[in-house]
């Protein structure tokens, strides 16, 4: 697979809103520092190089971006990054962020922000873009308590035109019920790879039938998260790496692009040659065979 000839294109495309992106997308987590994201002594990026980055992954197809204005190290920010890269933007870039965590100027998070406090998350991030509106908002959460009051406040901008459309992340399906009796949700975000839990497939597939986005963070992650792969692939996966002349991690990112039409990806990277690998895993056609076999690093259901 020569990935300099691969577009995002390849990867097919669906519905984000009312938006139509390919399914291989860019997450802007890793652009602002070396290492891991969010760490107190993050060395940041070099500048020049994440504007590069960003504006290569348009120049090979990408249209919808994730990123959120709690991205960002010493001297850096996702969305200033963004701003500089692309701006003034395509008419068919997807830029979504999210709201409910924050970080204080030194870098410690704060607490979620309340139903009141969202309107400042949604000018912070429209200022740092420099935008009048924001394509989509992903309301991220902690726990599994009732998300009315937030996703209210939500849909109240969304009602005033800051916002276009809604989505969630780190949720869990009563959420989403919850949601829907407010306002359409666009999009569920939410951890998912090989190797997730058995209640996450079925969420999946309910977000599918409901033609909801379903858009997975920490897909070549994993159990490493922030801190990004950790090289400790599976045999399996790097037996279908092998045969297939490619990496773990474009093996892991094909596999979850072969969950659904609706699974769309959002792989980060401040690395030029991983940003072309990443955008060339939406070539990659897994077998049944190849598929059977990372099918069974599921966990089965108790």
């Amino acid at each position: 697979m020569t990935s300099q000839t691969i577009t995002a294109a390849v990867s097919g495309t669906w519905m984000l809103g009312d938006r139509t992106v390919n399914r291989v997308g860019f997450g802007a987590m890793r652009l602002t520092q070396h290492g891991e994201a969010f760490a107190p002594d993050a060395v940041p990026s070099d500048r020049d190089q994440a504007v590069r980055v960003l504006r290569h992954a348009v120049e090979l197809g990408v249209n919808h971006i994730d990123t959120a204005a709690f991205y960002f190290s010493p001297l850096r920010s996702a969305n200033e990054l963004i701003n500089r890269a692309l701006a003034p933007y395509s008419d068919d870039l997807v830029i979504t962020t999210k709201v409910g965590p924050g970080r204080d100027p030194s870098g410690q998070w704060l607490p979620h922000a309340t139903a009141k406090q969202l309107r400042g998350q949604v000018e912070e991030n429209l200022r740092q873009l420099g935008r009048d509106h924001l394509d989509v908002v992903n309301l991220r959460i902690v726990g599994i308590d009732s998300i009315a009051e937030r996703f209210g406040a939500l849909a109240e901008l969304r009602d005033a035109g800051l916002i276009r459309h809604l989505g969630l992340s780190n949720i869990q399906p009563h959420h989403l019920a919850e949601a829907q009796a407010i306002a359409p949700v666009a999009c569920v975000q939410n951890q998912y790879g090989i190797g997730a839990r058995p209640e996450q497939e079925e969420f999946l597939r309910r977000c599918g039938e409901q033609g909801i986005a379903f858009v997975p963070f920490y897909a070549i992650a994993g159990a490493g998260r922030e801190a990004g792969a950790n090289g400790t692939d599976s045999d399996e996966v790097l037996a279908v790496a092998r045969a297939r002349g490619v990496s773990p991690a474009q093996v892991r990112l094909a596999w979850t692009l072969h969950r659904g039409p609706h699974v769309l990806a959002i792989p980060g990277t401040g690395n030029p040659d991983h940003l072309t690998q990443n955008v060339a895993a939406g070539a990659l056609r897994l077998t049944e065979d190849e598929l059977t076999v990372l099918d069974s690093l599921q966990p089965e259901t108790a």
